[in-house]
Protein backbone atom coordinates (compact mmCIF):
# COMPACT_ATOMS: atom_id res chain seq x y z
CA UNK A 1 0.00 0.00 0.00
CA UNK A 2 1.21 3.38 -0.73
CA UNK A 3 2.07 6.37 1.78
CA UNK A 4 -1.20 8.00 0.04
CA UNK A 5 -3.03 4.89 0.73
CA UNK A 6 -2.17 4.37 3.81
CA UNK A 7 -4.05 5.67 7.22
CA UNK A 8 -3.80 9.63 7.26
CA UNK A 9 -2.89 11.67 10.16
CA UNK A 10 -2.08 15.12 9.83
CA UNK A 11 -1.36 17.73 12.60
CA UNK A 12 -1.41 20.74 11.18
CA UNK A 13 -5.35 19.93 10.52
CA UNK A 14 -7.84 21.50 12.91
CA UNK A 15 -9.71 19.04 14.38
CA UNK A 16 -12.69 19.09 12.64
CA UNK A 17 -10.45 17.87 9.29
CA UNK A 18 -8.75 15.34 11.80
CA UNK A 19 -11.94 13.87 13.39
CA UNK A 20 -13.31 13.36 9.64
CA UNK A 21 -10.29 11.69 8.20
CA UNK A 22 -7.57 11.02 10.24
CA UNK A 23 -6.90 7.15 11.61
CA UNK A 24 -8.66 5.72 8.35
CA UNK A 25 -7.35 4.55 5.23
CA UNK A 26 -7.43 7.00 2.38
CA UNK A 27 -8.00 3.97 -0.27
CA UNK A 28 -10.78 1.67 1.52
CA UNK A 29 -11.46 -1.59 0.25
CA UNK A 30 -13.86 -2.21 -2.66
CA UNK A 31 -13.18 2.04 -3.24
CA UNK A 32 -15.69 2.54 -0.34
CA UNK A 33 -15.69 6.16 0.79
CA UNK A 34 -16.02 5.21 4.18
CA UNK A 35 -14.39 2.75 6.67
CA UNK A 36 -15.84 -0.72 6.44
CA UNK A 37 -17.40 -3.00 9.06
CA UNK A 38 -15.07 -6.12 8.76
CA UNK A 39 -17.72 -8.39 10.11
CA UNK A 40 -15.20 -11.17 10.74
CA UNK A 41 -13.82 -13.83 13.62
CA UNK A 42 -11.04 -15.06 11.93
CA UNK A 43 -8.18 -13.80 8.92
CA UNK A 44 -6.52 -15.94 7.20
CA UNK A 45 -2.96 -16.45 5.42
CA UNK A 46 -1.98 -17.09 2.40
CA UNK A 47 0.89 -19.14 3.10
CA UNK A 48 2.59 -20.55 6.12
CA UNK A 49 5.44 -17.67 5.37
CA UNK A 50 2.80 -14.99 5.89
CA UNK A 51 2.29 -16.66 9.60
CA UNK A 52 5.86 -16.82 10.41
CA UNK A 53 6.46 -13.12 9.28
CA UNK A 54 3.63 -12.03 11.52
CA UNK A 55 4.86 -13.79 14.66
CA UNK A 56 7.98 -11.99 14.06
CA UNK A 57 6.22 -8.90 13.97
CA UNK A 58 7.50 -8.15 10.02
CA UNK A 59 4.08 -7.17 8.78
CA UNK A 60 1.08 -5.50 10.84
CA UNK A 61 -2.14 -7.73 9.64
CA UNK A 62 -4.86 -9.48 12.11
CA UNK A 63 -5.46 -13.08 12.83
CA UNK A 64 -8.12 -13.26 15.54
CA UNK A 65 -10.83 -10.84 16.30
CA UNK A 66 -10.53 -10.96 20.22
CA UNK A 67 -6.95 -9.04 19.04
CA UNK A 68 -8.67 -6.42 16.92
CA UNK A 69 -10.02 -5.54 13.56
CA UNK A 70 -9.63 -3.63 10.83
CA UNK A 71 -12.47 -1.43 11.74
CA UNK A 72 -11.64 -0.68 15.34
CA UNK A 73 -7.85 -0.45 14.62
CA UNK A 74 -9.30 2.77 12.47
CA UNK A 75 -11.52 3.93 15.08
CA UNK A 76 -8.18 3.72 17.65
CA UNK A 77 -5.93 5.68 15.43
CA UNK A 78 -8.51 8.58 14.61
CA UNK A 79 -8.84 8.88 18.47
CA UNK A 80 -4.90 9.00 18.97
CA UNK A 81 -4.72 12.26 16.38
CA UNK A 82 -7.28 13.92 18.38
CA UNK A 83 -5.46 13.28 21.68
CA UNK A 84 -2.48 14.46 19.80
CA UNK A 85 -0.95 10.92 21.11
CA UNK A 86 0.68 7.72 19.41
CA UNK A 87 -1.40 5.48 20.21
CA UNK A 88 -4.98 4.35 21.53
CA UNK A 89 -6.97 1.09 22.60
CA UNK A 90 -10.81 0.67 22.20
CA UNK A 91 -12.86 -0.99 24.86
CA UNK A 92 -16.50 -2.10 25.29
CA UNK A 93 -17.22 0.11 27.81
CA UNK A 94 -15.51 3.12 29.46
CA UNK A 95 -15.34 1.23 33.15
CA UNK A 96 -13.96 -1.68 31.17
CA UNK A 97 -11.20 1.03 29.49
CA UNK A 98 -10.55 1.97 33.52
CA UNK A 99 -10.21 -1.49 35.14
CA UNK A 100 -8.10 -3.34 32.18
CA UNK A 101 -5.07 -0.15 32.44
CA UNK A 102 -5.45 0.02 36.23
CA UNK A 103 -4.59 -4.10 36.42
CA UNK A 104 -2.50 -3.65 33.32
CA UNK A 105 -0.12 -0.68 35.26
CA UNK A 106 -0.77 -2.41 38.99
CA UNK A 107 0.64 -5.11 41.23
CA UNK A 108 0.46 -6.72 44.36
CA UNK A 109 1.90 -4.12 46.98
CA UNK A 110 1.39 -1.32 44.74
CA UNK A 111 -0.26 1.90 46.08
CA UNK A 112 -3.18 4.27 43.98
CA UNK A 113 -4.69 7.78 45.03
CA UNK A 114 -7.75 8.84 43.53
CA UNK A 115 -9.84 12.13 44.38
CA UNK A 116 -12.92 11.58 46.06
CA UNK A 117 -15.05 13.11 43.20
CA UNK A 118 -13.79 10.51 40.44
CA UNK A 119 -17.43 8.50 39.09
CA UNK A 120 -18.45 6.44 41.55
CA UNK A 121 -17.63 2.82 39.99
CA UNK A 122 -13.89 4.15 39.48
CA UNK A 123 -14.15 4.54 43.48
CA UNK A 124 -16.23 1.31 44.20
CA UNK A 125 -13.39 -0.45 41.57
CA UNK A 126 -10.38 0.83 43.90
CA UNK A 127 -12.15 0.63 46.84
CA UNK A 128 -13.67 -2.92 46.58
CA UNK A 129 -11.36 -4.78 43.94
CA UNK A 130 -8.19 -3.55 44.00
CA UNK A 131 -7.29 -4.42 47.99
CA UNK A 132 -8.26 -7.86 47.27
CA UNK A 133 -5.69 -8.22 45.36
CA UNK A 134 -3.02 -6.77 47.44
CA UNK A 135 -2.86 -3.26 46.42
CA UNK A 136 -3.91 -0.22 48.60
CA UNK A 137 -5.72 2.74 47.79
CA UNK A 138 -6.66 6.01 49.23
CA UNK A 139 -8.67 9.18 48.15
CA UNK A 140 -8.11 12.92 48.47
CA UNK A 141 -10.04 16.25 47.93
CA UNK A 142 -10.70 17.24 44.73
CA UNK A 143 -8.23 20.04 43.63
CA UNK A 144 -6.60 19.94 47.25
CA UNK A 145 -2.25 19.57 46.30
CA UNK A 146 -0.91 19.86 49.46
CA UNK A 147 -3.46 16.28 50.40
CA UNK A 148 -2.09 14.44 47.34
CA UNK A 149 1.57 15.61 47.86
CA UNK A 150 1.03 14.30 51.57
CA UNK A 151 -0.84 11.02 50.50
CA UNK A 152 1.95 9.60 48.17
CA UNK A 153 3.67 7.28 49.55
CA UNK A 154 7.16 4.83 47.91
CA UNK A 155 4.98 2.44 47.12
CA UNK A 156 2.58 4.89 44.82
CA UNK A 157 2.55 3.61 41.43
CA UNK A 158 -1.30 5.52 39.68
CA UNK A 159 -2.57 8.64 40.60
CA UNK A 160 -6.03 8.50 39.21
CA UNK A 161 -7.95 12.22 38.39
CA UNK A 162 -10.61 13.31 36.18
CA UNK A 163 -11.31 17.07 34.52
CA UNK A 164 -13.68 18.21 34.56
CA UNK A 165 -15.32 16.05 37.38
CA UNK A 166 -19.64 14.96 37.40
CA UNK A 167 -21.38 16.65 38.98
CA UNK A 168 -19.77 19.44 40.09
CA UNK A 169 -17.53 20.14 37.16
CA UNK A 170 -14.63 21.02 39.15
CA UNK A 171 -11.26 21.64 37.16
CA UNK A 172 -8.08 20.11 38.00
CA UNK A 173 -4.96 22.19 37.85
CA UNK A 174 -3.46 19.67 35.22
CA UNK A 175 0.04 20.98 34.79
CA UNK A 176 0.49 20.84 38.18
CA UNK A 177 -0.82 17.43 38.56
CA UNK A 178 1.86 16.33 35.93
CA UNK A 179 4.55 18.08 37.72
CA UNK A 180 3.61 16.54 40.97
CA UNK A 181 3.62 12.50 39.05
CA UNK A 182 7.10 13.30 37.24
CA UNK A 183 8.85 14.64 40.09
CA UNK A 184 7.31 11.48 42.27
CA UNK A 185 7.55 8.86 40.08
CA UNK A 186 3.65 8.31 39.50
CA UNK A 187 1.42 7.90 36.69
CA UNK A 188 -0.67 10.09 35.91
CA UNK A 189 -4.27 8.32 34.87
CA UNK A 190 -6.57 11.42 33.71
CA UNK A 191 -10.42 10.93 33.12
CA UNK A 192 -11.13 13.34 30.42
CA UNK A 193 -14.20 12.49 29.17
CA UNK A 194 -16.28 15.13 29.69
CA UNK A 195 -13.64 17.78 28.66
CA UNK A 196 -13.12 15.89 25.05
CA UNK A 197 -9.93 16.70 23.13
CA UNK A 198 -12.07 19.46 21.71
CA UNK A 199 -11.47 21.63 24.52
CA UNK A 200 -9.05 19.86 26.32
CA UNK A 201 -6.33 19.12 25.36
CA UNK A 202 -4.15 17.48 28.03
CA UNK A 203 -1.65 16.19 25.81
CA UNK A 204 -0.06 19.77 25.48
CA UNK A 205 0.41 19.90 29.43
CA UNK A 206 2.37 16.52 29.08
CA UNK A 207 -0.32 13.75 29.90
CA UNK A 208 0.30 10.54 28.35
CA UNK A 209 -2.36 8.32 29.81
CA UNK A 210 -5.94 9.21 29.19
CA UNK A 211 -9.41 7.72 29.48
CA UNK A 212 -12.25 8.26 27.97
CA UNK A 213 -15.84 6.90 28.04
CA UNK A 214 -16.69 7.06 24.24
CA UNK A 215 -20.18 6.40 24.95
CA UNK A 216 -20.33 9.68 26.17
CA UNK A 217 -19.62 12.94 23.54
CA UNK A 218 -16.59 11.32 21.22
CA UNK A 219 -19.84 8.67 20.09
CA UNK A 220 -22.46 11.40 20.65
CA UNK A 221 -25.66 9.61 19.88
CA UNK A 222 -26.30 7.49 22.82
CA UNK A 223 -26.52 4.45 21.14
CA UNK A 224 -23.31 2.41 21.75
CA UNK A 225 -20.98 2.11 24.93
CA UNK A 226 -17.41 1.79 25.01
CA UNK A 227 -14.40 3.02 26.44
CA UNK A 228 -10.61 4.04 25.26
CA UNK A 229 -7.25 4.14 26.66
CA UNK A 230 -5.22 6.50 25.04
CA UNK A 231 -1.07 7.83 25.22
CA UNK A 232 2.33 6.91 24.64
CA UNK A 233 2.75 4.11 22.66
CA UNK A 234 4.40 2.53 25.60
CA UNK A 235 1.81 2.72 27.87
CA UNK A 236 -0.89 1.64 25.17
CA UNK A 237 1.18 -1.79 23.93
CA UNK A 238 1.45 -2.22 27.75
CA UNK A 239 -1.82 -2.57 28.22
CA UNK A 240 -2.32 -3.68 25.03
CA UNK A 241 -0.34 -7.20 25.98
CA UNK A 242 -2.23 -7.08 29.50
CA UNK A 243 -5.84 -7.38 27.45
CA UNK A 244 -5.09 -9.89 24.54
CA UNK A 245 -5.37 -12.92 26.81
CA UNK A 246 -8.67 -11.06 29.25
CA UNK A 247 -10.40 -10.52 25.84
CA UNK A 248 -12.28 -7.14 26.34
CA UNK A 249 -12.41 -5.72 22.56
CA UNK A 250 -15.12 -3.70 21.09
CA UNK A 251 -16.30 -5.57 18.05
CA UNK A 252 -16.40 -4.28 14.57
CA UNK A 253 -20.00 -2.82 14.29
CA UNK A 254 -19.43 -0.98 17.48
CA UNK A 255 -15.98 0.35 16.20
CA UNK A 256 -18.02 1.41 13.20
CA UNK A 257 -20.56 3.27 15.01
CA UNK A 258 -17.92 5.62 16.87
CA UNK A 259 -16.28 6.19 13.25
CA UNK A 260 -19.34 7.66 12.54
CA UNK A 261 -20.13 9.37 15.15
CA UNK A 262 -16.37 11.51 15.53
CA UNK A 263 -16.99 12.84 12.14
CA UNK A 264 -19.70 15.36 13.47
CA UNK A 265 -17.65 15.76 16.98
CA UNK A 266 -16.32 18.97 16.55
CA UNK A 267 -19.76 20.51 15.00
CA UNK A 268 -21.56 18.90 17.91
CA UNK A 269 -19.53 20.32 20.81
CA UNK A 270 -19.83 23.55 19.53
CA UNK A 271 -23.42 23.21 19.80
CA UNK A 272 -23.00 21.35 22.78
CA UNK A 273 -20.58 24.31 24.55
CA UNK A 274 -22.87 27.45 23.17
CA UNK A 275 -25.94 25.77 24.69
CA UNK A 276 -24.43 24.92 28.19
CA UNK A 277 -22.93 28.62 28.47
CA UNK A 278 -26.49 29.59 27.95
CA UNK A 279 -28.02 27.34 29.84
CA UNK A 280 -25.93 28.11 32.64
CA UNK A 281 -25.97 31.73 32.32
CA UNK A 282 -29.93 31.79 32.88
CA UNK A 283 -29.76 29.49 35.63
CA UNK A 284 -27.37 31.55 37.40
CA UNK A 285 -29.83 34.59 37.11
CA UNK A 286 -33.27 32.14 37.97
CA UNK A 287 -34.64 33.51 41.36
CA UNK A 288 -35.40 29.70 41.62
CA UNK A 289 -32.35 28.72 41.63
CA UNK A 290 -29.68 28.67 44.50
CA UNK A 291 -26.38 28.08 42.98
CA UNK A 292 -24.96 26.96 39.25
CA UNK A 293 -21.88 24.42 39.15
CA UNK A 294 -20.52 25.37 35.59
CA UNK A 295 -16.73 25.90 34.52
CA UNK A 296 -17.62 28.54 32.26
CA UNK A 297 -19.46 30.97 34.78
CA UNK A 298 -17.37 33.28 37.26
CA UNK A 299 -18.78 32.15 40.06
CA UNK A 300 -17.31 28.41 39.67
CA UNK A 301 -14.31 27.80 41.96
CA UNK A 302 -12.24 26.64 38.92
CA UNK A 303 -13.09 29.10 36.62
CA UNK A 304 -9.44 30.54 36.51
CA UNK A 305 -8.09 27.27 35.87
CA UNK A 306 -10.54 26.42 33.41
CA UNK A 307 -10.20 29.03 31.05
CA UNK A 308 -6.47 28.59 31.20
CA UNK A 309 -6.90 25.10 30.14
CA UNK A 310 -10.18 24.95 28.34
CA UNK A 311 -11.14 26.23 25.18
CA UNK A 312 -14.71 25.44 26.20
CA UNK A 313 -16.86 24.06 28.70
CA UNK A 314 -19.08 21.33 27.66
CA UNK A 315 -23.05 20.76 27.96
CA UNK A 316 -22.58 19.16 31.28
CA UNK A 317 -23.83 20.98 34.68
CA UNK A 318 -25.50 21.18 37.59
CA UNK A 319 -27.42 23.45 40.00
CA UNK A 320 -29.27 23.76 42.86
CA UNK A 321 -32.97 23.84 42.92
CA UNK A 322 -33.99 26.42 45.54
CA UNK A 323 -36.34 24.25 47.58
CA UNK A 324 -36.34 20.93 48.86
CA UNK A 325 -36.66 17.34 47.32
CA UNK A 326 -40.42 17.54 47.02
CA UNK A 327 -39.97 20.16 45.16
CA UNK A 328 -36.91 19.24 43.07
CA UNK A 329 -37.97 16.07 41.69
CA UNK A 330 -41.43 18.23 40.83
CA UNK A 331 -39.15 20.10 38.33
CA UNK A 332 -37.77 17.48 37.24
CA UNK A 333 -41.29 15.37 36.30
CA UNK A 334 -42.73 18.88 34.80
CA UNK A 335 -39.90 18.78 31.81
CA UNK A 336 -40.99 17.78 28.74
CA UNK A 337 -38.32 18.66 25.87
CA UNK A 338 -35.90 17.31 28.46
CA UNK A 339 -35.57 13.51 28.90
CA UNK A 340 -35.06 12.15 32.76
CA UNK A 341 -32.04 9.61 32.54
CA UNK A 342 -28.53 9.22 32.92
CA UNK A 343 -25.61 9.34 30.74
CA UNK A 344 -24.93 12.55 28.51
CA UNK A 345 -22.98 13.56 25.58
CA UNK A 346 -25.46 12.99 23.12
CA UNK A 347 -27.15 15.19 21.10
CA UNK A 348 -30.69 14.57 23.15
CA UNK A 349 -30.96 16.94 26.25
CA UNK A 350 -31.26 14.85 29.66
CA UNK A 351 -31.87 15.40 33.15
CA UNK A 352 -30.72 13.60 36.27
CA UNK A 353 -31.18 13.96 39.97
CA UNK A 354 -27.92 12.22 41.40
CA UNK A 355 -29.61 11.55 44.80
CA UNK A 356 -31.98 9.03 43.33
CA UNK A 357 -30.25 8.00 40.36
CA UNK A 358 -26.03 7.63 40.51
CA UNK A 359 -25.53 7.91 44.55
CA UNK A 360 -29.27 6.12 45.73
CA UNK A 361 -27.35 3.52 47.08
CA UNK A 362 -25.50 5.91 49.65
CA UNK A 363 -26.84 7.37 52.75
CA UNK A 364 -27.44 10.77 53.11
CA UNK A 365 -24.92 12.03 55.10
CA UNK A 366 -22.23 10.08 52.48
CA UNK A 367 -24.51 12.13 49.96
CA UNK A 368 -23.86 15.22 51.73
CA UNK A 369 -20.07 15.22 52.22
CA UNK A 370 -20.09 14.67 48.59
CA UNK A 371 -21.77 17.45 47.46
CA UNK A 372 -25.08 15.31 46.32
CA UNK A 373 -27.68 17.51 48.34
CA UNK A 374 -31.17 16.40 47.83
CA UNK A 375 -32.07 19.40 45.41
CA UNK A 376 -29.42 19.39 42.93
CA UNK A 377 -30.02 18.78 39.27
CA UNK A 378 -27.77 17.53 36.56
CA UNK A 379 -28.37 18.84 32.82
CA UNK A 380 -26.73 17.30 30.19
CA UNK A 381 -27.67 19.84 27.35
CA UNK A 382 -27.88 17.90 24.06
CA UNK A 383 -27.96 20.10 20.09
CA UNK A 384 -31.61 21.20 20.32
CA UNK A 385 -32.34 24.87 19.58
CA UNK A 386 -31.17 26.77 22.66
CA UNK A 387 -34.54 28.55 22.89
CA UNK A 388 -36.54 25.96 23.54
CA UNK A 389 -34.70 23.88 26.27
CA UNK A 390 -34.56 27.22 28.23
CA UNK A 391 -38.27 27.77 27.44
CA UNK A 392 -38.74 24.28 29.15
CA UNK A 393 -36.40 24.86 32.08
CA UNK A 394 -38.20 28.18 33.11
CA UNK A 395 -41.63 26.74 32.78
CA UNK A 396 -40.63 23.97 35.45
CA UNK A 397 -38.69 26.06 37.34
CA UNK A 398 -42.21 27.98 37.92
CA UNK A 399 -43.78 24.92 39.14
CA UNK A 400 -41.32 24.45 41.98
Amino acid sequence: MSQDEGPQRNPAHGISTRAVHDGEDRRKAENALTTPIYQTSTYVFGETREILDYNAGLNERFEYGRYGNPTQRAAERKLASLEDQDDALLFPSGMNAITCTLLALLRSGDHVILTEDCYRNTRRFCDDVLPRFGVGVDSVRACDYEQLEAAIRPETRVLIAESPTNPHLRVADIPRLVKIAEDRGVELLLDATLATPYNQRAGEFGVRSIVHSVTKYLNGHQDLMAGAFVGSAEAVETVRRFCRPVGGIPDPHQSWLILRGLKTFALRMERHNANGLAIARFLEAHSKVERVWYPGLASHPDHEVATQQMSGFGGMLSFEVRGDEAQTLRFADTLRTWQLGPSLGGVESLCSHPATVSYYEFSREERYRLGIFDNLIRLAAGIEDVDDLIADLDRSLAAV
